[in-house]
């Protein structure tokens, strides 16, 4: 029987996860977005899949003025989410399913959330992403750059991640030039593309 769960397992664990890494507004991954955001459009919209608690990503960019919205599936981390950022749009989805791709972006981020899914749901949701990123939007999304699976340390479920050639083909696939990767101190891979 196919789970119901489309959280993958996070709302499970989600007073674990709201107790450590959600309340953490110096968390790995802060610093990289920080950055990255210098790219987008003074006030961009920037949409958040994963959102989680909103801490510490979609802070970092609500922090510097950009019009965040965030989808996520777990009912406890965005109830967090809103409790901390009323004014902020939210979606309680599943983000493959989430109806902000009825939307248009200037910036897309998905920081720990692709190798979450199956390889085909991680295709179908670049997909969406290109269609939501407006023509010079920039993508920002954390996968191991090998092709490898293991298991969630948090909720003991498969992550597949397709590797950085896979990802390259793919985003090209869909109009979204790989720019870079980077590594970060906590040696999580992260890609930066571009819709073109």
């Amino acid at each position: 029987m196919a789970s119901l769960d489309k959280s993958n397992g996070y709302e499970e664990i989600a007073s674990v996860f709201v107790a450590g890494r959600g309340q953490n507004s110096f968390g790995v991954g802060a610093s990289v977005v920080a950055d990255w955001s210098q790219t987008l459009p003074r006030a961009a919209r920037v949409l958040d899949l994963g959102c989680g608690t909103g801490i510490p990503i979609s802070q970092a960019l609500i922090e510097r003025g950009f019009n965040v919205h965030g989808v996520d599936a777990s009912p406890t981390m965005i109830a967090a989410f809103r409790a901390r950022y009323p004014s902020v749009p939210l979606e309680c989805a599943a983000v493959e399913d989430s109806d902000f791709f009825g939307e248009t972006f200037e910036g897309v981020v998905a920081w720990g959330l692709f190798f979450l899914l199956d390889a085909p749901a991680q295709h179908r949701l670049i997909k969406k992403i290109a269609g939501a990123l407006r023509r010079g939007g920039r993508l920002l999304f954390t996968a191991p750059s090998q092709s490898c699976s293991w298991r969630d340390v948090m909720t003991g479920r498969t992550s597949i991640a397709l590797g950085r050639e896979a990802y390259k083909k793919i985003l090209e696939v869909e109009a979204i030039s790989l720019l870079a990767t980077h590594v970060d101190e906590g040696e999580n891979h992260y890609y930066f593309g571009q819709k073109t």
